[in-house]
């Protein structure tokens, strides 16, 4: 008979689907996730190793290791201690999860209270950031942190593919001159970035201003938490989220090639959601605006 670790090992190849999930593939990247205000949020894009927020974890997303977690409200945290759970007993590294750093402490006690309940190790790397930071995962991609507008700390993050390209002073020489002013020490290359993905998790409108490299982005993941006419901006301004009237107001801004809109309120059915947007979105912005429900 198989033990409970041998089925859990095969099951990696056959997962289990313990949480929705729903999928995006653009120009090699795949988008997975799902989020719904106050139910649970999380993505992964798997080819870059990273996820975004822990609301929840489905079974398949316990591969990635890189895990940037937007602030600290239960439906985008709570996960924290499965995650960790699940990779100790699958005989993995322990993930490293980078949070805002006034997070850290509750996220410590969070897991030293799990541990002793559960009686199981919680090796996991927690990494406090700041807006500006800047986190290098490997030589070609970096993320960086940046302020959003929540009722509690709270950041946004975008990642950035980073190129070499000769500068154009050196375009006019061959390779052998090329390498040989390498060879003396010259930097005959300038880094150029790509900003990739941006995630914004919950914020005010603030969030979408404030770091206008996120327009750029190929993939943009924000919040949508309401979308009825007849809520009142300010008071979800104050309580650090965005409506549609404040997408709709930057229409002109958006440069991305995929806007994923998501974490909808829980007042209103997906087919009401649905109709809203689908009526109000502007030609240039309807088949770029993925509806995630």
């Amino acid at each position: 008979m198989a033990t409970d670790i041998e089925s859990s090992v095969e099951s990696l190849d056959h997962p289990v689907d313990n949480a929705p999930v729903r999928s995006l593939d653009h120009k090699g990247l795949t988008v997975e996730g799902y989020s719904r205000a106050a139910v649970q949020t999380y993505w992964r894009v798997p080819e870059l190793k990273l996820g975004f927020d822990l609301g929840a974890q489905p079974w398949s997303f316990m591969t990635t290791p890189n895990w940037f977690v937007s602030h600290s409200h239960l439906d985008h945290i709570a996960a924290l201690p499965v995650l960790v759970a699940r990779r100790r007993m699958m005989k993995m590294e322990p993930p490293t999860v980078y949070m805002p750093a006034e997070a850290i402490e509750g996220a410590q006690l969070l897991l030293r209270a799990v541990q002793k309940l559960d009686r199981g190790r919680m090796p996991v790397e927690l990494v406090g950031l700041k807006p500006g930071d800047e986190v290098e995962l490997s030589r070609e991609l970096v993320v960086k942190a940046f302020p959003t507008r929540h009722t509690i700390p709270s950041l946004g993050f975008l990642v950035w593919e980073r190129r070499k390209k000769l500068k154009p002073e050196y375009h006019s020489l061959t390779g052998e001159q090329i390498r040989d002013l390498r060879l003396s020490g010259v930097e005959v290359s300038a880094e150029m970035r790509l900003p990739k993905v941006a995630y914004l998790g919950d914020t005010s409108p603030q969030g979408l201003d404030v770091f206008p490299e996120i327009y750029q982005s190929q993939v943009l993941i924000l919040e949508l938490t309401f979308v009825a006419p007849n809520e009142r901006p300010a008071l979800i301004h104050k309580f650090g989220h965005t409506h549609l009237d404040d997408l709709l107001e930057r229409t002109e801004r958006f440069e991305n090639e995929v806007i994923i809109a998501s974490h909808f309120s829980t007042r209103l059915h997906p087919e009401q959601i649905q109709r809203i947007i689908e009526r109000r979105l502007p030609d240039s912005l309807r088949n770029r605006v993925k509806i995630w429900l």
